[in-house]
């Protein structure tokens, strides 16, 4: 028995199900907890794909995308043909927001703070684009940084339509997910959010709630939410550092 072999012993024989969410998470999950406690050092090998596939009753597919997870983490390494290599015991402090669903816009802020910085009546041309309002009509804007710790996740500025937004005061966004807080107040349900990425520099005001240099390059997600009115209620523009941020999906093959 050689030593790639044996190592899968470092591992539990758990059954992964369906019912508790996505296989490759469960595994990438399962993975971790060996690399943060050194049980896979650093620079040493995980076990093979295959094997790793053979113990947990799952596909090669599988394996990959839960390896594809904790590169993304800045834990290990894969190579072609060879065992992945342990790079870390913990994650970089590149953010990932693997986005599929609301449940995955609660996971990327788990532990993160919210701090407002102004709420207040403007004039945007967002508001006439998505809220249908005339071209000097102010709406409201929440102004915030969203951060973990010491790290400055993203500068997010929101925006809604002036019926909306005067139902609130500054005090009443307690929930790190702006949406969240609207549903909860507003006593409505957002259905969708559109999503749109961009690239965008930084100006001088993002500058200096990110602690980055003016012109630096950013990944901008802008979130419109619609109720189950059919309504656009919320527009949430969220700029991240290009280097420290990135988006990633499945795309599944649907065609014949």
């Amino acid at each position: 028995m050689d030593d790639l072999t044996s190592n899968i012993d470092l591992l539990p024989k758990r059954s992964l199900a369906r019912a508790h969410g996505p296989l490759y998470r469960q595994l990438a999950d399962i993975l971790r907890e060996p690399i943060a406690n050194g049980a896979f050092p650093v620079g040493g090998e995980l076990p093979k794909e295959a094997t790793i596939a053979d113990h947990f009753g799952v596909s090669l597919i599988t394996v990959r995308q839960a390896l594809r997870d904790l590169e993304t983490d800045g834990l290990i390494k894969k190579r072609s043909a060879k065992p992945a290599v342990v790079t870390a015991r913990n994650p970089s402090v590149t953010l990932s927001w693997d986005f599929r669903n609301f449940a995955d816009m609660a996971a990327f802020t788990k532990d993160a703070q919210l701090k407002i910085k102004s709420y207040r009546k403007e004039v945007a041309p967002v508001l006439q684009r998505h809220f249908g309002m005339g071209k000097d009509e102010a709406g409201y804007c929440l102004r915030s940084v969203l951060s973990v710790g010491t790290q400055k996740k993203a500068q997010v500025t929101t925006y809604f339509p002036p019926d909306v937004g005067a139902q609130f005061k500054r005090e009443d966004f307690t929930d790190v997910l702006i949406f969240r807080s609207v549903q909860k107040h507003l006593n409505v349900r957002m259905v969708v959010a559109h999503v749109t990425v961009r690239a965008e520099i930084a100006d001088e005001a993002v500058a200096a709630d990110l602690d980055i240099a003016e012109g630096a390059p950013l990944l901008t997600v802008e979130m419109l939410y619609q109720s189950d009115e059919q309504r656009n209620v919320e527009l949430s523009i969220a700029r991240h550092r290009a280097d420290l941020f990135s988006i990633t999906y499945d795309a599944p093959n649907d065609m014949a």
